[in-house]
């Protein structure tokens, strides 16, 4: 089924405001970078500069860091945002774009864009073992879905009821 069949069961794309929106609210998703045989996906945190259309990623690295050298060759690559509170209630953004990888200090350029994104536990207690790279994904085309539906029975009764 394609998307505009699904649209007569409730789907519905989301709007250059929604997606916004939706962007701002989250702080997780997953990049996909192009590899040999399949995509390499990474779930990563995000930070979202809206006025720019860009999304920032900080990555913990180690020396031979499969995800920096898939990043620097890649010329697209994907960027998946969801939240989904139940069967009936869900939305997500796809977003494709470019990334790229900025100076080293670039992080505190952009900390006030960051705010949003998780700080994972592991991470920050790991901060001193690896090196943080900043990455900026600029995003060149979006599309945001959403599903809000009333589960079997809950729908409102009609005026015969």
């Amino acid at each position: 089924m394609t998307v505009d069949t699904l649209t007569e069961f409730g789907l519905a794309e989301m709007d250059e405001a929604e997606i916004d929106r939706f962007l701002h609210s989250q702080g997780v998703g997953v990049l996909g970078l192009p590899a040999e045989g399949a995509p390499y996906l990474l779930p990563l945190t995000f930070g979202y500069d809206g006025e720019e259309g860009r999304l920032y990623f900080t990555f913990f690295v180690g020396d031979a860091s499969r995800k920096v050298a898939l990043s620097r060759r890649a010329d697209r690559a994907g960027f998946l945002v969801y939240k989904a509170d139940s069967a009936f209630v869900w939305e997500s953004v796809l977003l494709t774009g470019t990334i790229e990888e900025l100076p080293p200090d670039a992080l505190t350029a952009h900390e006030d864009v960051l705010s949003n994104a998780w700080r994972l536990d592991v991470f920050e207690r790991a901060a001193t073992a690896g090196d943080l790279r900043t990455f900026e994904f600029d995003v060149l085309d979006r599309r945001g879905l959403r599903y809000a539906e009333l589960p079997p029975g809950f729908a409102p009764r009609d005026a015969d009821g």
